[in-house]
């Protein structure tokens, strides 16, 4: 088990690596000059070469990257161009906001999403398995922009039963929670579908009913776990979208995490805080990853590691 940690950790380093470089090439190629931003429309050509030296973009690609990944090594992501904070800072200031969100829509999409795959597989063939894939297939298309609006509509101004927007109470988190979480729900419920109706199959299953075990105890007991291991591997990948994809969600329901803060950065040009958020992301999803791959181990013996 150690082995694997390690191997594995090595493998997330050389992930991380290629993250950071990839988006900072990207970065260095946009169109964009975030020097402008900085300067203002008004400035002289001699202030922007003057930032431009400053800030070191006046350096070549390599040098710049080489500098970036030194004070990466010690911890450093950089200041902000625009808002002339440390970027830990800021988003040490939004990471408990967007941890919060993710907890919420990743028990709302496993709530969903587990109870219709069972429920679909249980009834395979029927209306109600029809009418659960069907449902399922318009949560994976709907834009969560769509979904959000509507819901801010009808529970928000038409019912009030919610809060309208914001961030501070369980109330505020229930909207963008349900938004995110029917994405994920509609892919757990087809995959949780899947891999009940072949577990349902095997000959372990078969024998658990022979020996006279109520049908409850089989799916709980036997079934369900079995089923359950796909959907643990995705909960790792959804660790990192929800810790980087949720800007929409964000943005439509005024929540402050780090989605919203890449996205004021983006329309900025605020280059130091994009990578910043890009590599917090690729640290969420490796680090998610990592610990679904140990918790598929315990939960089921016989993968063995390598």
């Amino acid at each position: 088990m150690l082995a694997f940690i390690v191997k594995r950790l090595i493998q997330s380093a050389l992930i991380l690596l290629g993250v950071s470089l990839i988006t900072f090439a990207l970065l260095y190629l946009l169109p964009a000059d975030p020097v402008r931003q900085i300067a203002g429309r008004s400035a002289t050509p001699e202030t922007v070469a003057n930032i431009r030296a400053q800030l070191g973009l006046d350096q070549p690609f390599i040098v710049q990257y080489a500098r970036y990944l030194g004070n990466l090594v010690q911890g450093d992501l950089g200041r902000s161009y625009l808002q002339k904070t440390e970027v830990s800072t800021l988003i040490a200031s939004r990471l408990p906001a967007s941890l919060l969100l993710m907890l919420g829509a990743i028990v709302c999409e496993l709530v969903l999403g587990i109870t219709m795959g069972v429920v679909a597989a249980l009834r395979r063939g029927t209306a109600t398995d029809n009418a659960l894939m069907m449902a399922s297939f318009i949560g994976v298309s709907a834009p969560q922009f769509v979904v959000g609006l509507l819901m801010l509509y009808v529970f928000a101004v038409q019912l009030q039963w919610f809060p309208i927007g914001g961030y501070g109470t369980l109330a505020h988190m229930v909207l963008p929670s349900i938004t995110l979480g029917i994405l994920g729900a509609g892919w757990y419920s087809r995959m949780m579908r899947s891999s009940m109706i072949d577990v349902l199959r095997q000959d372990f299953i078969r024998t658990a009913r022979a020996k006279g075990l109520g049908r409850m105890r089989v799916l709980l007991r036997h079934a369900l776990p079995n089923a359950i291991l796909p959907i643990i591997a995705m909960i790792g990948i959804d660790v990192g979208i929800f810790m980087g994809g949720i800007v929409v969600v964000e943005s439509v329901f005024g929540w402050p995490g780090i989605g919203q803060l890449a996205w004021q950065a983006i329309q900025r040009v605020d280059i130091p805080i994009i990578m910043g958020v890009t590599l917090v992301s690729a640290c969420a999803i490796v680090i998610g990853n990592l610990v679904a791959d140990i918790a598929s181990l315990f939960a089921d013996p016989r993968i063995k590691v390598r």
